[in-house]
């Protein structure tokens, strides 16, 4: 799986007391972005981060649509779903919950779950500026500030790995 890292400043992080926004540039059209980000979630995602772990992880998913699962699948064909997608616009816009406490334990009310948001801006020729911005920690309680702190970097590490991945894509 691709778990290189891109160079950690190609990735900008702007940060507010209960959201994190994030910004790089890939080179690649937007809907090639889109692509990357949403089926090869596998090919980018930092397995440590996942329920499964290193050698387990069989699968990361997203049904391409609103009321879609974003899912891992594991050893045996186990499948832990992590959120729901809420807005579907490809190549431009992607809403997703992010229902994952900060003790990692899966949290199944939406209204407990923090939210996730990216769009894909054309920025010239075979460049797209992609935002990413996790919000709504507070919907997590009182481990809002810590969390959104850990994911600071959690989503660092992953933004770098999805632009190194899209580079691949594009060369």
């Amino acid at each position: 799986m691709g778990q290189e890292m891109a160079e950690p400043a190609d990735v900008r992080q702007d940060l507010e007391r209960f959201s994190l926004r994030s910004t790089l540039l890939v080179p690649t059209t937007p809907e090639e972005a889109f692509g990357v980000f949403t089926q090869a979630m596998t090919d980018w995602w930092v397995t440590e981060y996942t329920w499964s772990g290193p050698g387990l992880l069989a699968e990361l998913g997203m049904e391409p649509r609103p009321g879609g699962m974003l899912y891992e699948i594991g050893p045996y064909g186990f499948r832990s779903d992590w959120g729901r997608v809420l807005t579907w616009d490809p190549p431009r816009r992607l809403v997703f919950t992010w229902q994952i406490g900060a003790d990692r334990v899966p949290v199944p009310d939406p209204s407990r779950a923090s939210e996730v948001e990216v769009l894909f801006h054309l920025d010239g020729p075979q460049r797209t500026r992609v935002e990413v911005e996790h919000r709504h920690f507070d919907r997590h309680g009182r481990a809002a500030e810590g969390y959104r702190q850990a994911l600071t970097a959690g989503w660092h590490e992953l933004l770098s790995r999805y632009a190194a991945t899209a580079v691949r894509g594009a060369g």
